[in-house]
């Protein structure tokens, strides 16, 4: 080691970097977290915690926050934008397997601010904004940063860092990681807006999924907005699709309203299907976006992040505080490089491949087993478990 103080280096203040910061730092870890940007974000990115993900942040007395702040879904469902409700899940059959049987719809910001407020009691960690990862290198006892900050470049050494710097991560970038996958070639339109879609819409419930076979969407609702997700066609340029008349074209076409549609918020992503070649680099590590990326059918994005961060701070506190040995921490890549692949990156790709489903036989037949698995209570089960990312936790426990 490198002090008698352990010190982490965390690139990014995104969820996951800061959850890492939280865990870290609550054990006294010595802890630098780097964010490029001037300040924490407050756009509109993940707006869904799963129960597991609830759970975990329950131990760091987040989650009463946050379920203050949000709104309670007991119920998702599985609709068609012609012929409506689908199927309709209970996440209430989860009780017993999680304090928190229910997803919660609330921006991911809600999480980082109360995060930033535990950090800012803590003087042994440090959140240096306007801080860019210029390069990394390490030995075999440290790793070592250069940041570029307002006052210019700064050197420091450290045991341990964490890549939380998202898709862009040049913490990945540094080490010559390969990103691994594929770029879709439609962009995903969000659109925000105050209409309330569940006055006009029936039995719909704060999470919705609509299949269509031209045009399917996705309806979320967080405590002030109704978020809708529309795919985009390859040839519409950027402007095109982002135009005022282009967006209330798709949301009259959703649902016709006399009136023009309040927008509150707008934005257009690519969406990709990645996972980095490596989790792990003598002592840097990969965490969140930076190490797996994913569309977001399923909210399995942000929340598979926290997974990463709780994951990697266990076996990092197990080698600086409890004597475990270092290749201990190879486990954390063999389970959540794992997951990435056969849980989130492979449910989420199914996610989007049923929902935009063309072809009439096989759209009754998705149809016919979304009913068939609502409507058996053991069969429900085993989706919930599934969708709320239950078993992908279990499965990576039991890699050893």
């Amino acid at each position: 080691m490198t002090a008698l103080t352990p010190h982490v280096l965390i690139a990014g203040a995104g969820p996951v970097g800061m959850m890492s910061a939280l865990v870290l730092g609550r054990a006294g870890i010595h802890v630098t977290l780097y964010e490029a940007s001037s300040g924490l974000s407050r756009d509109l990115r993940a707006s869904t915690f799963h129960p597991p993900t609830l759970d975990m942040l329950a131990q760091y007395g987040l989650t009463a926050a946050l379920v203050e702040q949000g709104l309670v879904a007991r119920f998702t469902q599985q609709r068609d934008r012609t012929q409506g409700v689908i199927a309709e899940f209970d996440l209430s059959q989860l009780a017993g397997l999680t304090d928190h049987p229910f997803r919660l719809q609330c921006e991911q910001w809600k999480l980082t601010d109360l995060i930033m407020a535990q950090l800012a009691q803590m003087p042994h960690v440090s959140v240096v904004f306007n801080s860019r990862i210029e390069s990394v290198s390490q030995t075999s006892d440290s790793v070592s940063v250069q940041t570029q900050q307002e006052d210019g470049r700064h050197s420091v050494q450290a045991d341990y860092l964490i890549g939380a710097d998202g898709a862009w991560s040049a913490v990945r970038t540094q080490l010559g990681i390969a990103f691994e996958g594929y770029t879709y070639p439609e962009r995903f339109l969000v659109v925000s807006t105050p209409f309330e879609f569940a006055d006009h819409m029936p039995q719909l419930s704060y999470v919705n999924y609509c299949s269509d076979p031209q045009e399917w969407c996705v309806l979320l609702r967080v405590p002030t907005l109704w978020r809708v997700l529309f795919p985009t066609k390859e040839d519409e340029t950027d402007d095109q699709v982002l135009t005022d008349a282009s967006i209330q074209a798709r949301l009259h076409r959703l649902l016709p309203q006399p009136q023009n549609y309040t927008l509150v918020h707008r934005t257009l992503y690519k969406v990709h299907q990645r996972v980095a070649q490596k989790f792990r680099a003598g002592r840097v590590f990969l965490a969140g976006d930076a190490a797996h990326i994913n569309n977001p059918l399923g909210g399995m994005g942000m929340n598979g992040g926290v997974h990463d961060a709780m994951n990697l701070c266990e076996k990092l506190l197990g080698v600086m505080q409890h004597g475990a040995p270092e290749s201990s921490l190879d486990l954390y890549e063999k389970q959540r490089r794992t997951i990435a692949i056969e849980y989130i990156n492979a449910s989420t790709a199914r996610n989007k491949k049923e929902i935009e489903e063309r072809d009439p036989v096989l759209r009754q037949k998705n149809h016919d087993e979304l009913r068939a698995l609502a409507a058996d209570p053991a069969s429900s089960l085993a989706y919930l478990r599934k969708t709320s990312m239950i078993d992908a936790l279990e499965r990576a426990k039991a890699l050893t």
